[in-house]
């Protein structure tokens, strides 16, 4: 029942470099540069693409384009927040972590605080309590409702590399964060940001919530969809438009290096934290050397001063390294596996059109049925297709964007890293240029 750390990155490696900058990545080779210019131009500057309908009276083809609010003063809200992308009117804070115990499970819920001005709230600030398979339904409600739109991605249910305590304070304290920046990645989502059941979530109390839920498809319904998902999958898309192929190939090419990013990163982290276990032991080796040495007492108090110093440097490195870096790459890794999901939903969609489209040809079924279905899955095509493609550019500029300052900020607390540890080295040499060792070493030559 829980989530994870981690992700981040930086703003431009090399062909086959590390994110350290020196050893080069295993596998690393020219023709796949790391963050190759079209994989991750972190300076392209790309405007989001608007979303149109060839049928907007298609109501139940909500879940194949951006969803509309259904009220006027939602509508004004909606042309306010494209107009004037920084004028927020919702905000959104998880905070408050807290265990339940009950006689089948232990599980954690999280505070959620909502404020907002938009007139179809009925109350400018909201606070219910929400749980982990809250969140997941909120996720699985807006795939349904935009299945072509690049939904956040959550924090994994479980860690299963070094088997964490699932309610470790660590690990509750990172998964409330990425709770707290899926919420608000919805809320920043130019159409995501108006579905209903996001509303909901952010409004209903706990049985509210419940109810609510169960007015959702029956199990047969859901059956159904999946067996003709699967169906579909089965028999393959035929002809992917040539923009959608280039977009799965990114896809797959970001996906390689974003976990690679990442397994350098968390392996580089891992290594900072044995180098700091061990140099904390030489502070105090130095620290009782300096007992049975008089003529160096001083120097050695003073290296074991030198290297506490480094240690706390080194301390709060890690902590940006974990709290900055991390995170944001392993979101990047999650968000890669969306984007699979997204294509292949697409696919489906084509898929079943596709599929329409033989059987009239081959007259296998009624043709005027046929080719009133056929129009339909037409427009549905083509709204997914725009849903896509805006989106795509939307987010390939906020990844941009988030790895490019990951990166920098990353790359600049090194640099201020390495100059606090070189002075303070310095200042100790410094120090040290009147030694009697010095003297008598000049007396002996």
């Amino acid at each position: 029942m829980d989530g994870e750390r981690l992700a981040s990155g930086s703003s431009e490696l090399a062909v086959g470099e590390s994110p350290r900058g020196g050893a080069p990545i295993p596998g690393g080779s020219g023709s796949c540069s790391l963050l190759q210019a079209d994989v991750l131009d972190l300076d392209e500057d790309e405007d989001d693409l608007e979303v149109f309908s060839k049928d907007a009276s298609l109501m139940d083809m909500n879940s194949f384009s951006p969803m509309m609010p259904t009220s006027p003063l939602s509508m004004i809200n909606q042309v306010k927040f494209e107009d004037e992308p920084d004028l927020k009117d919702l905000f959104i804070t998880v905070d408050a972590p807290e265990s339940h115990v009950t006689t089948i499970e232990t599980f954690i819920t999280y505070r959620i605080i909502t404020k907002t001005s938009r007139g179809e709230f009925d109350s400018s600030e909201f606070e219910v309590r929400r749980r982990y398979q809250d969140f997941l339904w909120l996720k699985s409600k807006l795939e349904e409702a935009h299945p072509t739109l690049i939904i956040p991605p959550l924090p994994e249910k479980f860690i299963v590399k070094g088997m964490v305590e699932r309610f470790n304070d660590d690990f509750i304290e990172t998964r409330r964060k990425a709770l707290h920046k899926f919420l608000n990645r919805i809320a920043d989502h130019p159409t995501l940001t108006f579905n209903e059941d996001f509303k909901v979530f952010l409004t209903a109390q706990a049985w509210e919530l419940s109810s609510y839920k169960k007015q959702g498809p029956g199990l047969l319904s859901r059956m159904g969809q999946t067996v003709r998902a699967v169906a579909s999958s089965m028999r393959g898309v035929k002809n992917r438009p040539d923009e959608f192929m280039e977009m799965n190939n990114f896809i797959e090419t970001f996906s390689q290096k974003i976990n690679l990013i990442d397994k350098i990163s968390q392996r580089i982290y891992k290594e900072e934290r044995d180098y700091l276990d061990e140099m904390k032991e030489y502070g105090p080796i130095h620290t009782a050397w300096s007992a049975s040495e008089e003529d160096l007492v001083d120097t050695l108090k003073g290296i074991a001063s030198c290297i506490e110093q480094c240690c706390k440097a080194t301390e709060k490195r890690m902590s940006g390294l974990s709290e900055v870096l991390l995170p944001v790459v392993h979101e990047y890794v999650l968000y890669s596996e969306m984007l699979m999901g997204v294509m292949k939903r697409r696919d489906q969609i084509q898929t079943e059109l596709d599929s329409k489209v033989e059987a009239l040809t081959y007259k296998k079924a009624d043709a005027d049925l046929l080719t009133e279905e056929i129009g339909k899955l037409e427009d549905k095509v083509e709204c997914a297709n725009n849903a896509l493609k805006a989106d795509w550019e939307r987010w390939k500029q906020n990844m941009q964007n988030d790895l490019k300052l990951a990166f920098t900020d990353t790359a600049e607390e090194n640099i201020h890293y390495y100059e606090q540890c070189l002075a303070t080295w310095e200042s100790f040499l410094t120090s040290q240029t009147d030694l009697p060792l010095e003297e008598d070493s000049e007396d002996k030559i």
